[in-house]
């Protein structure tokens, strides 16, 4: 066996699986303002970025050749039915403007993720309704307001809207209003098995996004059950979900294989903020060969079975792949 191995022109004419610019993509926090590139704590060199930081973020991304780009939004004000995730002139919307006159955006798929959660004064994904002596997060009262806010989305310019929250029924509500909305040729990517995970931590802070009271286990899955996910991601392509993502990537590669195996739809998988901070923490302390750990950390994504990563490596990546 070690005769393939014994040259770098050898190992690549016969290496399996590969990582391209053009597999990743990069998230970007959105935030008010003009000129802002605010690093979050935990996440060393990401950033929460104004629009025009935001379009020039998108246009070092087109020049590395990455696929594209996952936009989040942190408003100026949240209220109790996170109302800023479907405004007109909500802070993602503004993004997508933008980015949609510049240059850039011809070579980068935009896709919007939604979810009420970064938009709560709560910081939960729904509707929150008293339940005894508890809450609960109402199912079917919050996909209405998904819907508006993915066309909202798809008016101001997203190629893709993504529904990050876990609620039943979600695909089918989304699918509906951009249809009747006139936007039919709208994709829809699902974060379709999404695991209520100690990995989210840091992008809580990048998000702003943490839940004031209570947990996501209610909506979110239990990371102990794989034939669940598959259950949930049928469910949504039953109701018209194009594309899947799974999150996170690195501690559920056995679902990102079984739903390779399950499923022929394109499907991503979401190298999550606590993935990432580990790395970052390792590299820190010069416990990991860096280069070769990101796209190491990549490539088994890939080679799991996603057909792309999103990754708060994508620029470092691709210009290592470069």
């Amino acid at each position: 066996m070690r005769r393939l191995r014994r040259s770098e022109p050898l190992r690549a004419l016969v290496r399996e699986t590969t990582v391209e610019p053009g597999d990743l993509i990069y998230p970007l926090f959105i935030c008010p303002g003009a000129g802002v590139r605010r690093e979050v704590p935990s996440m060393p060199g990401v950033f929460n970025v104004s629009v025009d930081e935001a379009v020039r973020e998108a246009e070092e991304a087109a020049s590395l050749g990455l696929g594209g780009l996952l936009l989040f939004g942190l408003p100026e004000g949240k209220d109790e039915f996170g109302t800023g995730a479907w405004e007109e002139d909500g802070i993602v919307q503004n993004g997508l403007r933008a980015l949609r006159e510049s240059a850039a955006a011809k070579n980068l798929v935009l896709i919007a993720d939604v979810c009420l959660c970064e938009y709560t004064s709560h910081g939960h994904c729904g509707v929150v309704v008293k339940s005894g002596d508890g809450f609960d997060v109402d199912n079917d009262q919050t996909l209405e307001l998904l819907a508006r806010a993915a066309l909202s989305l798809a008016k101001a310019g997203a190629d893709v809207v993504a529904p990050s929250d876990m609620m039943d029924g979600h695909v089918a509500a989304i699918r509906r209003a951009l249809d009747e909305g006139g936007h039919a040729h709208t994709p829809i990517l699902s974060y379709a098995s999404k695991f209520a995970s100690a990995f989210y931590g840091p992008f809580r802070e990048a998000a702003d996004s943490a839940p004031q009271f209570g947990d996501r286990r209610s909506y979110q899955m239990d990371g102990a059950n794989l034939r669940e996910a598959m259950r949930e991601i049928e469910l949504d392509l039953a109701e018209g979900a194009d594309m899947i993502l799974m999150k996170p990537a690195m501690p559920y590669l056995d679902v990102v294989r079984e739903a390779r195996e399950e499923f022929g739809v394109p499907m991503g998988a979401y190298q999550v903020s606590g993935e990432y901070s580990m790395m970052q923490a390792a590299f820190a302390k010069g416990w990991l060969d860096r280069p070769r750990a990101i796209l190491e950390s990549l490539l088994g994504i890939r080679r799991a079975g996603a057909d792309f990563a999103v990754t708060y490596f994508a620029k470092e990546a691709a210009r290592l792949l470069g």
